[in-house]
Parts: structure tokens; C-alpha cells; sequence
């Protein structure tokens, strides 16, 4: 039986990636070492204050670490939360699934039964 608790918090991780601004966020400060909220609103067609919420969910999910520095803060990907809820969600396809379950791989084409 799953622990409530890591249901809690896979559901809290999984809704901090819900929005396509955060998942395009994470994939940025994924290919930096760090970054500053600044640096993100410049790379998207975002407000200052819209990024700052953004990161804002996903420090609070633990997927990214702030590190305040003088004048500007740093954000950077917590790779071992992200490594860790991938696992999770891996288990939970596998208990709905069936272990080793591999999801067919869609050719592009529309395909009817």
C-alpha cells in the first residue's frame, strides 16, 4: 500500500511542472549552472513578477534551490528531487501498469482501430 504521505508529495511535485511556463523554466535553469530571475525573463516573453511566482512554486516543491546573493538570487535545479520523483512516478506507472510496462512508441501517424 503507498504511503499517503509520498502520494502528497508526488501530487505537490507534479503540480508545480503542471504549467508549460515551469516546465520551459526548469528546462532553462536545467541547462545553466545557475541562474537569476532576470536571466529567465529575459530568455522568455514573461513579467518580472510572473517569473518571480513561477520560481516561487517550484522552490516551494524542492525541484529548484534559491540561494540569495547579494543583489541577485540564484536559482538552480535540485537534480536529486527531480532524479527522486522520477522514480516515484516510475513506480507508480509500474504499480497501475504492470512492472517493465514500455509505453508503445507512437510512429507520428493517426492510426485507427
Amino acid at each position: 500500500m503507498e504511503n499517503p504521505a509520498c502520494g502528497r508529495d508526488m501530487a505537490a511535485k507534479l503540480a508545480a511542472l503542471s504549467h508549460p511556463a515551469r516546465l520551459q523554466i526548469l528546462r532553462h535553469l536545467a541547462g545553466a549552472e545557475a541562474c537569476c530571475c532576470k536571466d529567465v525573463v529575459e530568455r522568455f516573453d514573461l513579467a518580472q513578477s510572473t517569473v518571480s511566482q513561477h520560481l516561487k512554486i517550484l522552490v516551494e516543491a524542492g525541484l529548484v534551490d534559491f540561494a540569495p546573493e547579494r543583489q541577485r538570487s540564484r536559482y538552480t535545479v535540485n537534480r536529486e528531487r527531480l532524479a527522486d520523483l522520477s522514480r516515484l512516478l516510475e513506480g507508480f506507472f509500474d504499480s497501475c501498469c504492470g512492472v517493465g510496462f514500455k509505453t508503445p512508441v507512437h510512429s507520428g501517424k493517426n492510426v485507427r482501430a
